[in-house]
């Protein structure tokens, strides 16, 4: 191994080259985690207009998640070989360029490819952007670094469906793509004038091919297998199996590799630190129940309440605009916190307006669906910040991407699992209510007979059973929905003694640095 000669850290940025940085690398940041959510709801427009069916259009999602997910965990090394500032520049312009050709793409294939791409630029991103911002800020003023881009990480992906929506229905799906160009040359731009001279420390090591091989081919099939079960009935589907098996073969030698290799692509020593430890298990089952929540509750709300797609998104959305606020709050205030009991108010607040939503009937109204998501929102900021303070404290400078990285990793793995468990829950569930309820509709029944009766009335006993049935099925469904959010509840109260063995003191992150 051999690195360029020590040097000592550059001086934190203040003023307007600081702003400039921030605006840079928040709106990089926010770009790429909008882009995991935005194509959701233009499925079926691009499905149409490269004239696939919307099960193969599904692909542009899961090409994109699947290399990031890839991506991610090797950020560190990535950064380490070809330094920071130099691999999130080249990074997002890759990033760019793949939109572009995302945007102007005419088969499915030529747009899988682009999407593939793209996620692979995007993966670095993120976690380098949180690097690049603790390492050029004022060690007084991190708790605020961290503040503003754990909100861009949690914001973004609540608002990709609204904006993809409304670009879609008002333009037309390509936009979605082409947006990202002007915001991420500027970001690049940027990035590139402000930090090109502050160059992280380079260390040229030997590349894992072992270990790199693993990881793609484990990673890759666990990915796809969370993005396709559902649809494909899980372990009824023999690829599915497959994948599973060969997902956990890849995957188990990856980490044995990585632990006795001397040139490791993942640093797996991480987890030696404690808060490391904790940090990342709490922040993984809360995001897994935070996320699951977030997208089974616009579900439902189209599928069973009749909503559309906008609306849905504005009944969810509200969970971002407290965090908005309450976000530099709690950064500024960091150091003075015991992040412990934040987090725990967190948990709590999550779980009560978690139990609140399973409650809920399918005939409430719009405003009585927004007020626990606006509510939410106060527990946002209280659950990521200080986790991700935990996380990252006692770590040295260099250590901050590839710990961003790995967490930012189970992150998106929990995401993923949470939306493929939650989602088939809610099916299997729905399934079991219907079933239950059926039992009681039968001729012994008088309040049936009379309601069949009634309804014959109006149209033939037809379509009364017609209506009956759908009206089955939609409180099947809604019933569900209140399993899944009560699990999501226990999910966060479970958590809550998890975070307490964590051991202060938290205010290190990343060290002064020389600052």
């Amino acid at each position: 191994m051999s690195a360029l000669p020590e040097r000592p850290a550059p001086e934190p940025l203040h003023g307007a080259p600081l702003a400039l940085l921030t605006i840079a690398i928040g709106v990089a940041t926010f770009m790429e985690v909008l882009d995991i959510t935005i194509v959701n709801v233009s499925v079926p427009h691009i499905a149409g207009s490269l004239g696939v069916s919307p099960q193969e259009g599904t692909w542009a999602i899961s090409s994109y998640s699947l290399a990031s997910a890839i991506m991610q965990p090797l950020s560190g090394w990535i950064g380490k070989r070809f330094g920071e500032v130099r691999t999130f520049c080249v990074s997002a312009l890759l990033f760019v360029l793949m939109s572009m050709l995302c945007g102007v793409a005419t088969s499915m294939p030529m747009l899988v490819f682009s999407r593939l791409l793209q996620g692979a630029g995007s993966g670095p991103m993120v976690s380098l952007s949180l690097s690049l911002l603790l390492n050029n800020y004022p060690h007084a003023k991190k708790g605020i670094a961290l503040a503003l881009w754990s909100m861009t990480v949690v914001v973004a992906p609540i608002f990709g469906p609204i904006l993809g929506g409304w670009i879609t229905d008002n333009y037309s799906w390509p936009w979605i793509f082409f947006i990202n160009a002007p915001i991420g040359i500027l970001a690049v731009v940027f990035a590139w004038v402000l930090l090109r001279h502050r160059e992280s420390q380079i260390v040229k090591s030997p590349i894992d091919v072992v270990g790199l091989m693993l990881l793609i081919v484990g990673v890759g099939c666990l990915q796809f297998m969370l993005d396709n079960g559902n649809d494909k009935d899980w372990f009824a589907s023999p690829l599915i199996i497959v994948l599973g098996i060969v997902a956990l073969v890849c995957l188990t030698f990856f980490v044995a590799w990585e632990l006795t290799d001397r040139y490791p692509v993942v640093d797996f020593s991480l987890f030696r630190s404690r808060n490391f430890l904790i940090g990342v298990l709490a922040m993984s089952f809360g995001f897994f129940g935070f996320f699951g929540l977030s997208i089974l509750f616009p579900l439902w709300l189209q599928i069973v309440v009749g909503y559309t797609a906008t609306w849905a998104g504005l009944a969810a959305a509200p969970v971002g605009i407290l965090a908005f606020f309450l976000s530099p709050v709690v950064g500024r205030n960091l150091q003075r916190l015991e992040l412990r009991s934040v987090v725990t108010f967190a948990f709590v607040v999550f779980a009560s307006l978690s139990w609140w939503i399973a409650s809920f009937p399918m005939d409430a109204s719009f405003w009585q669906f927004v007020l626990p998501r606006l509510l939410m929102g106060i527990g946002v900021p209280c659950f990521f910040i200080p986790l991700n303070q935990v996380i990252l404290s006692g770590l040295k400078p260099d250590q901050i991407a590839s710990a961003s990285g790995l967490s930012n990793f189970f992150r998106t793995l929990a995401g993923s699992l949470s939306t493929a468990v939650i989602v088939t829950l809610w099916q299997h569930r729905g399934d079991f209510h219907h079933a239950v309820l059926a039992e009681h509709l039968n001729a012994a029944n008088q309040a049936t007979t009379a309601y069949v009766d009634g309804l014959s009335a109006l149209g033939g006993s037809q379509r009364a059973w017609s209506m009956i049935e759908n009206t089955l099925g939609q409180q099947a469904l809604t019933l569900a929905v209140n399993d899944a959010a009560i699990l999501c509840a226990i999910l966060f109260l479970v958590m809550i003694p998890v975070v307490w063995f964590a051991r202060p003191p938290f205010g290190n992150v990343a060290g002064p640095g020389g600052h």
